[in-house]
Formats: structure tokens, sequence, C-alpha cells
């Protein structure tokens, strides 16, 4: 048995939440998918990097001030 992309992952849990929502609706779904991804991706990309930001952030393709103000947002800074 394959391991599923990330996209099916992401799939798979996304359906997962709506069937524990139940009758419920969601709210702000997309911010908070965001939110949820975001932190995780960035712990994983700087201990790849051994928590070099000028590194992590040319992976992300972001720019180093960028990705400092994330990893702020997301209380990842000493």
């Amino acid at each position: 048995m394959s391991t599923p992309s990330l996209p099916e992952s992401v799939r798979a849990n996304i359906e997962a939440y709506f069937k524990d929502l139940g009758a419920n609706e969601p709210a702000n779904m997309h911010d908070m998918l965001l939110r949820t991804v975001e932190k995780p991706l960035l712990e994983v990309v700087l201990g790849r990097c051994q928590g070099n930001q000028s590194r992590a952030a040319q992976w992300l393709g972001l720019n180093r001030n960028t990705l400092r103000k994330k990893l702020q947002e997301h209380g990842l800074l000493d």
C-alpha cells in the first residue's frame, strides 16, 4: 500500500472534519486551515534547516523578514 500524497491526506482530513461537524456549519475554514498547516510547516522546515532562517526562507520561497513575522505569529521565536 502506498503512502497517500499530501493533497490526498489534506482532502481526507477535510472530509473527516466535515464528518465530525455533523449538522453544524463551518466558519472561517480558509484561515483555520492555513494557520493549522502553516505552523507545522514552519517547524519542520526550520528543523530541517537546523534553525537557519535564511535557508528556511529560501526553501519556503519567502522573504526572510516575512518568515520571521510568521515565526513570531506562531510563537516559534525565542
